[in-house]
């Protein structure tokens, strides 16, 4: 039986990229669950995939679990929300870790639908079909609670006034709350379309690219908490076991930032 049955290809990029850093640098990321769905991937699930491409989009849940942690660590009773779910393993990876966590994930139904047969019902987690843009997930969600809204891999696909405007929505519905979200610069779209049209979804091109955060985050009337770039420990505890090519990308876009990870508190100073 294919768990994944009609789900799109293009979410499993990710969990392919969590896959093969699972097996060849564990010591960096380890998803024991993503493991164990490999065996349910179509056979070209990999195709167009390089060692730097799994490393950027690892490195992207690398840093989001720890920043979802050191919330959760100062709010030990809360929401986390992620937003365009896809075929997230993040409650595996810390719901044992974090137990007052409450774990929502909102997507499409069609992949809503996938991840309940996949993973099934679990404790203090929440799945919600429907389009995030559209803010009816919101009302599943305590807003009373301190809630961090996490946003990975989807702000590109869509127009910058499409996330603007997502951003004071998500303000105006959850006041005082944080949201952290991945961005590329605009150069780095450049390369990422590149390497999205080599695994032959030409639908799935990026649009939306971050070259001033602090402008962005106060374009959305919000606070700009950090600004993280994607490889930092990577590099230090991988250094020459990852391929030439793949180190050079990685200094590459720290030195010119062309990935980050913005920390947003939804509310003005």
């Amino acid at each position: 039986m294919n768990k994944f049955e009609g789900v799109a290809n293009t979410l499993f990029v990710p969990l392919v990229a969590r896959i093969a850093v699972s097996k060849e640098f564990p010591e960096y990321f380890y998803d024991k669950k993503a493991l164990e769905l490999e065996p349910y991937l179509p056979d070209d699930a990999a195709k167009g995939s390089s060692q730097y491409s799994n490393m950027a989009s690892v490195a992207r849940y690398y840093n989001m679990d720890r920043m979802v942690t050191a919330f959760a660590k100062d709010h030990p009773e809360c929401n986390v929300v992620y937003l365009g779910a896809g075929l997230e393993t993040a409650y595996d990876r810390m719901h044992g870790k974090l137990p007052g966590v409450n774990w929502f994930e909102a997507d499409l139904p069609d992949v809503i639908e996938a991840r309940r047969k996949v993973f099934g019902q679990r404790e203090r987690e929440t799945t919600i079909p429907g389009d995030m843009f559209r803010m009816e997930w919101s009302k599943q969600v305590d807003n009373s609670l301190p809630t961090l809204l996490v946003i990975s891999g989807v702000f590109q696909y869509f127009h910058e006034e499409d996330v603007v405007s997502f951003i004071q929505n998500c303000r105006v519905a959850f006041p005082g709350a944080e949201m952290i979200f991945d961005a590329t610069s605009r150069f780095g779209l450049l390369y990422t379309n590149w390497f999205i049209k080599r695994t032959g979804n030409t639908s799935a091109l990026m649009y939306f690219g971050i070259d001033d955060c602090k402008a962005f985050a106060k374009k959305c009337g919000t606070v700009l908490l950090e600004e993280r770039t994607f490889f930092p420990d990577a590099l230090k505890m991988l250094g020459k076991k990852l391929k030439f090519m793949t180190r050079l990308s990685m200094k590459t876009a720290e030195r010119r930032k062309l990935v980050m990870i913005l920390h947003l508190r939804l509310s003005q100073v």
